[in-house]
């Protein structure tokens, strides 16, 4: 069958910052996207990346991130562009016996099938991972959702904002004179992402030995959870609930933000020599001399007053200069930049981080292989853009995708 993605590398070098060079290392596989919002979609688009044939699948009334702008380009915002390139678009009502026939033939010699419906949608579709691994017993169902299917939560939705407030994370955000913050990323949705890309690589692996699929339980709950780190293996430890901190560690100092002549730095100093160096670098050979400061766990007892020594030492510094001095001297360090500062900086050019396709331009993936580079491949799909030729693909004539698009199936335009 053919997948869309050919053995020639469809944007050659030249044709755009961080397109693909290569198939890709997941080069031939096939994943059916159900998809909406961020978690899942990020997932896929780390798969896409890398050479997986992704089809998009939307409900009648598309992807929710496509409105969730300014700003927009053609209609879709920003959030949607952001996390759904290179994919292949189409939109079915699965509720329908029609759409869910052409769900089944699609999903026939699919590899992974991944979705964040409410649990116990598909199982009432009649396309659960019993239903599902009966007809293609090699599949890899991955569901994402916000607590479970049972529980004391289970069934009910999950948001970034939400179970950050419930897992904790959102407690150790902020100083003590904030109280809790939500993280500006929504990093329990992008986590939850990660984790399913390493999972779904994981049931791939261990399918080469059994032959069979079989399905990944994804909560954002649980991986909200596992981001507590250090956090929770302190509390953990020794039974003190964590408090905001702000900028500095709870475990480590000195590692904060400090003002200097020309803007704010962050410096981060893991062992004595690191802040044996840095003083050294200041000025202020004496301060790993006193015995206030002399290890990391009395500059942590008496981290007040160390920092009003560096904030004094460091005030006629330039921030940026400094910082690469620092850091190429082994002290970590680093200038506090803006968005817009971190996008345009020498090395992100470098790094190909900022990927552009024509109109399109985004995050890179930071993923490197040496020999099957990913990357751009397509912008972002239009709404059912692929609906034809995916269909087409998978054995059906121009009369059926007709006959699709009468029932209501087959959906070419956005319902509101």
């Amino acid at each position: 069958m053919q997948t869309g993605i050919t053995d020639e590398p469809p944007n050659p070098a030249g044709h755009g910052s961080g397109t693909a060079r290569s198939p890709g290392a997941l080069h031939g596989l096939k994943v059916i996207d159900l998809t909406r919002v961020l978690g899942g979609p990020y997932c896929t688009m780390i798969l896409s990346d890398h050479g997986a044939d992704v089809i998009k699948i939307e409900p009648p009334q598309g992807d929710e991130v496509r409105d969730w702008g300014p700003p927009f380009h053609e209609g879709d915002a920003s959030y949607f562009i952001g996390i759904n390139r290179n994919k292949r678009a189409l939109a079915l009502d699965i509720g329908t016996p029609e759409g869910k026939a052409v769900l089944l033939r699609l999903l026939d010699d699919a590899d992974v099938l991944i979705e964040n419906f409410k649990p116990g949608s598909m199982e009432k579709w009649g396309l659960g991972y019993a239903d599902l691994a009966a007809r293609t017993p090699r599949l890899i169902h991955c569901r994402i959702s916000g607590f479970g299917a049972d529980g004391p939560l289970g069934g009910l939705p999950g948001y970034d904002a939400i179970l950050q407030a419930m897992t904790g994370l959102m407690s150790v955000n902020g100083d003590p004179s904030t109280g809790p913050m939500r993280l500006g990323a929504p990093l329990v949705d992008l986590g939850t992402g990660l984790f399913s890309a390493i999972g779904i690589l994981m049931a791939l692996r261990e399918r080469e030995a059994s032959g069979v699929g079989q399905f990944l339980d994804m909560t954002l709950y649980d991986c909200g959870m596992a981001l507590l780190h250090p956090q929770a293996a302190n509390f953990l430890l020794n039974g003190k609930r964590p408090v905001p901190t702000g900028n500095h560690h709870p475990n480590l100092a000195p590692y904060d933000r400090f003002p200097t002549r020309t803007g704010e730095i962050f410096i981060a100093c893991g062992n004595n020599g690191q802040f044996r160096k840095l003083c050294a670098m200041i000025g202020r050979t004496d301060l790993p001399d006193d015995p206030r400061f002399a290890d990391n766990g009395r500059r942590n007892l008496n981290r007040d007053a160390m920092r009003a020594e560096l904030v004094t030492a460091l005030a006629d510094h330039d921030g940026g200069e400094l910082a690469l001095r620092l850091i190429r001297n082994g002290v970590p360090a680093g200038p506090v930049l803006a968005i817009d500062e971190a996008v345009a900086a020498p090395h992100t050019a470098h790094r190909a981080m900022v990927a552009e396709l024509g109109w399109c331009r985004g995050v890179g993936t930071p993923i490197n292989f040496s020999r099957t580079p990913g990357g751009t491949r397509t912008a972002p799909p239009r709404f059912a853009q692929d609906s034809d030729e995916v269909l087409a693909q998978h054995g059906y004539s121009a009369e059926e995708i007709a006959a699709l698009e009468r029932s209501g199936a087959l959906v070419r335009e956005r319902r509101r």
